[in-house]
């Protein structure tokens, strides 16, 4: 079999959580947690609580020249109450300093009297409501 890209393994040098303030940007928390903590490296392992507004990007197709571009995205913005369901993602260090935040999300709101559930990359401009936890694990090894 030969269905793998790459693989590899790194050693988890510990847990951080943190709690985002209200009215906070969710991805402008994370950068300065990392800061904080001199994250260089790490996996997100979990993110709970409420949203004031998400925004969310998700690929519309796969283009035929990469890399993606603007016109394959699609933002969809959502300004009311949700519920953070779930955060994940990887961290690893850019070429030439600073690191790199992927991650995907998933919120539910009240629609129509029934609850939706969306999700895609997180994006600047989503916004922490009342209360948002999120927990990262720091590899000891930058070498991602």
């Amino acid at each position: 079999m030969n269905l793998l890209d790459s693989i590899g393994s790194q050693n988890i040098e510990r847990l951080v959580q943190f709690r985002a303030k209200p009215n906070a940007d969710l991805l402008t928390a994370i950068e300065e947690a990392l800061e904080l903590e001199g994250i260089k490296a790490g996996v997100i392992v979990s993110g709970l609580g409420a949203l004031k507004k998400a925004v969310f990007r998700n690929l519309k197709w796969f283009p035929k020249k990469y890399p993606v571009t603007p016109k394959d995205r699609l933002y969809l913005e959502v300004e009311k109450p949700m519920e953070l369901v779930s955060l994940m993602g990887w961290i690893a260090p850019k070429n030439g300093g600073g690191v790199e935040i992927h991650a995907h999300f998933s919120a539910s709101t009240v629609e129509n009297e029934s609850i939706v559930t969306l999700g895609g990359h997180l994006t600047p401009g989503t916004i922490c409501g009342i209360k948002v936890v999120i927990a990262i694990l720091m590899l000891s090894d930058a070498q991602v």
